[in-house]
């Protein structure tokens, strides 16, 4: 029998558009649903979490950037986790919550590109076992939303879809409680049964 997987919904703050050159400020990770023999099921994102703010690894930065997440760039110099005492300690945050719960970790985010870049450059620069996720388990919720409705990617956007698909809890740029509100989106995504379009130009039935 396959072994269980647990969905984490991942939220990342940087300094920049790419890892290398910038810095990741803070991520947060919020344990989302489990899917196992009986089935997926949605668990308590506030439930098991993991939030770190991490120390630059070089000077440069782009300021409107770092303004999203409101984090003070020599603050986190001074007081941010070094980046493998993050990453490690995140590694090992996520060995506790799979030999927990008996499943395998599941990386979500919206939209995946943007965080999984970050995380995974920095487990595999940082962490002393590498990426936790592997190098592809991993879900894009924007990819997952454009399946289940039947649009383009591009019109794949949290203000297209549907309000009861989204979560009620503030967008606040904190990565964790950006982590729990994305958990929120992605239970409701996995429940969601859309109404399908007929592609004569027909409504949805």
């Amino acid at each position: 029998m396959a072994k269980a997987e647990f969905y984490v919904s991942v939220d990342v703050e940087a300094d920049g558009p790419v890892p290398g050159p910038f810095s990741m400020s803070s991520f947060g990770l919020a344990v989302a649903g489990v899917r196992d023999g009986d089935g997926f099921r949605v668990v308590d994102p506030a439930e098991r979490t993991f939030y770190a703010e991490v120390k630059p690894i070089g000077d440069d930065f782009d300021p409107e950037a770092l303004a999203v997440s409101g984090l003070d760039r020599g603050r986190l110099a001074r007081e941010g986790l070094d980046p493998a005492e993050a990453m490690n300690g995140a590694a090992a945050w996520l060995a506790a919550v799979s030999d927990e719960l008996g499943a395998t970790p599941v990386f979500v985010a919206y939209p995946l590109g943007y965080d999984w870049m970050w995380m995974y450059w920095y487990f595999m620069r940082f962490a002393e076992g590498g990426s936790p996720f592997g190098h592809s388990r991993c879900l894009d919720l924007k990819s997952l939303y454009a399946a289940k409705a039947d649009v383009r990617i591009g019109d794949a956007t949290k203000r297209s879809m549907p309000g009861h698909l989204l979560s009620s809890r503030p967008h606040t740029h904190n990565a964790l409680d950006d982590a729990i509100e994305q958990g929120e989106l992605f239970q409701n995504l996995m429940r969601w049964e859309a109404p399908r379009a007929d592609h004569r130009g027909l409504p949805p039935r």
